[in-house]
């Protein structure tokens, strides 16, 4: 048979697909005989390298799927509603993250030993019981600061000035109170009689 003849003659081929390990994703297949024919059309035209093997029938290179080859694969496939863009590519969901969206991500992370998990399909971070906010950003002072001070650590208050304690709940006086009065405020002195003034350092004459 001379070489036109050869060229317009069907030929036979064959496919091998590797079969895959048990639970691997990984498609599974055995040979498969197909016959080629080149005068073939495939119409709409195989897409991603796929060869027009008969008329209207592609067969994809490796990662392509679909009646023309118009779809990739990812092994092992996206997960969580990701979307495989191309083979071993997958374009992932909000709070999803990682070669096959197998990962729950939360922007900008998680602070101070939080946890990123999906609750309801929503990235969010798990706070430890010291820590709260979106980003486990914020510490929690269980005895509260008073007066305007702020928690800036689990238990921690940053006081402003002319306040002191645990919970910023002790006015600071620069002057002592005298004759027994307390400091109830910052420089701000409360009497017991008979006394007044200022540092509670004058006593009322009495009539």
């Amino acid at each position: 048979m001379g070489l036109v003849g050869l060229c317009s003659a069907v030929i036979l081929l064959s496919l091998v697909a590797l079969c895959s390990a048990a639970g691997s994703d990984a498609p599974r297949g055995v040979a498969v005989g197909f016959v080629f024919d080149p005068k073939a059309k495939c119409e709409p035209l195989c897409k991603h390298g796929g060869v027009c093997i008969r008329n209207n029938t592609c067969f994809c290179s490796k990662g392509y799927e679909g009646e023309t080859c118009q779809y990739a694969n990812c092994y092992p496939k996206c997960k969580n509603g990701g979307t495989c863009l191309r083979p071993g590519k997958c374009r992932c969901p909000p709070a999803y993250g990682g070669r096959y969206c197998h990962k729950v991500t939360c922007e900008d992370g998680c602070w101070n030993g939080g946890e990123c998990n999906a609750v309801n399909g929503v990235a969010k971070c798990i706070c430890p019981s010291s820590w709260t906010g979106s980003k486990c950003q914020d510490a929690i002072c269980p005895q509260g600061c008073r007066n305007g001070g702020m928690c800036v650590a689990p238990g921690i208050c940053s006081c402003p000035e002319g306040w002191l304690g645990g919970a910023c709940h002790t006015a600071v006086c620069t002057k002592s109170c005298l004759n027994g009065g307390k400091c109830i405020s910052p420089d701000k002195c409360r009497c017991r009689r008979p006394f007044s003034g200022p540092l509670c350092e004058e006593r009322k004459k009495s009539h």
